[in-house]
């Protein structure tokens, strides 16, 4: 005899009950009913959330990209590409970034061509003039210039013989396997006179000896009223390392790729970056990698990394960084620090002992 509980479960569970067949066998948990889009599980995976929230990647490296690169040789692009330390399948500096340098020689041309929606060109030397569907934008030494999405080739011609450097965000559109779709600034120029004027302006103010940096960021009408970056992605800043000086360390979640635009020196191992993931007690960086600035070369600050400037000469030195931060200051998530200043009785440059050069 079947109890009236029994009957009341049979009937619920459309003849099962707790997974029993009706004959009393255990078959198991009944069959699942397929469903259209049952074929595209395979490709599906499913994580613990401790264990992979935060997932091992490729980390950034430190590397040059040495100024001779680009002082020899024919005229060509010369591309800075560390895809096989990131393991990307197509040219990257860093996760987002391109870097290269164009090299031309006096009276010849090199075109280039990015599929990006920002692209910055640094003049390293040289004279010469780049034509573009935008037009044409005559330049110079200190000269920086600045192009959104482009659908043509841009010409470099030199007049003298010339060495631009040349980031665009070409690796963040493959790694989302998108094309830019608009334009989203004007092109624009920054001559060399106004932003060393600037910087002058700066290097004078009340206070200047006690800033983090002394220099101006590159900003774009198209930013004016959100992130005040070169471009939606790019960022620049021109930064003086005054004769003497050393920089307190600040850090920043977006890579930086460096050019030393001048220094007086080369080689003399006395105009130089500190890198490192810490700080020591005394607010420098801890164990840190030691890269030399040499006029006209390029070197890459990881994510994170605290680092700090430093000049033991008698001259001043200039850096310009390009970096991805204008992507990272519209998320919000750029955060950048600053170490704090240097109290009385601290030394007021770091030690030299725990060095390791790049």
């Amino acid at each position: 005899m079947v109890s009236a509980t029994a009957v009341k479960e049979v009937s619920a569970t459309n003849g099962h009950t707790n997974g029993h067949a009706k004959d009393g066998i255990n078959n198991g948990p009944p069959l699942k009913k397929a469903k259209l889009g049952d074929n595209l599980m395979a490709t599906g995976r499913i994580y613990d959330y401790t264990s992979s929230a935060n997932p091992d990647m490729p980390e950034m490296p430190v590397l040059v990209h040495p100024p001779s690169l680009h002082q020899t040789g024919e005229s060509r692009v010369i591309p800075f590409d560390l895809s096989k330390q990131l393991g990307t399948a197509y040219a990257a500096t860093s996760p987002n970034l391109m870097a290269s340098y164009i090299r031309i020689k006096d009276n010849e041309s090199v075109k280039s061509d990015a599929h990006a929606t920002s692209q910055a060109f640094y003049i390293i030397r040289g004279e010469g003039c780049t034509k573009s569907e935008f037009g044409s934008i005559q330049w110079s030494q200190g000269d920086l210039f600045v192009i959104p999405m482009s659908t043509k080739e841009a010409e470099h011609h030199a007049t003298q013989d010339a060495a631009i450097y040349w980031v665009s965000d070409e690796p963040l559109m493959n790694y989302l396997g998108v094309s830019p779709s608009a334009k989203k600034f004007e092109p624009t120029v920054f001559r060399r006179e106004a932003l060393l004027a600037e910087v002058e302006k700066i290097s004078h103010a009340p206070g200047a000896e006690h800033l983090n940096r002394v220099g101006v960021l590159l900003g774009n009408q198209a930013t004016e009223s959100t992130t005040k970056t070169l471009s939606h992605v790019l960022w620049s800043l021109l930064n003086l390392l005054p004769a003497g000086n050393h920089q307190r360390p600040h850090r920043h979640n977006s890579v930086a790729l460096d050019l030393c635009v001048g220094r007086v020196g080369d080689g003399d191992g006395k105009v130089y970056t500190l890198l490192g993931p810490e700080l020591d007690e005394n607010g420098w960086v801890k164990d840190p990698i030691k890269v030399e600035w040499l006029t006209g070369g390029v070197f890459t600050t990881p994510p994170g990394w605290w680092h700090s400037h430093h000049n033991e000469t008698d001259e001043p030195a200039w850096v310009l960084p390009l970096q991805d931060a204008g992507l990272y200051t519209y998320q919000t998530t750029l955060d950048i620090r600053f170490a704090p200043p240097v109290r009385e009785g601290e030394p007021a440059a770091p030690p030299q002992s725990s060095m390791s050069k790049a």
